[in-house]
């Protein structure tokens, strides 16, 4: 399984976050929303694959990133757990 982890200490706003993103998988055409998120990890990378996402509970755009996390959540329902997505405090 391949681990993918994002500290958002590191990560200032949803956009930042599609910016890392498409960098971190190496997409040359990632449209920076939920829709291109839910494509690329329902279909456009390998599976299977889990992302950490750290020190989410005290970032500033937490209401703004929990978009991000909830459709992730969704595309982990979608998988069947192929992809699946954890949220943690610590580093």
């Amino acid at each position: 399984m391949q681990l993918v982890s994002f500290d958002l200490q590191h990560v200032h706003d949803e956009q930042d976050f599609y910016r890392q993103f498409a960098e971190k998988f190496a997409l040359d055409d990632f449209g920076n929303n939920l829709d291109a998120l839910w494509d690329v990890l329902t279909g456009g990378v390998p599976l299977p694959l889990r992302i950490v996402l750290r020190h989410l509970p005290q970032h500033r755009a937490e209401a703004g990133l929990q978009r991000i996390v909830d459709l992730m959540q969704e595309a982990e329902t979608e998988t069947e757990g192929a992809f699946s997505v954890r949220a943690c405090q610590r580093q």
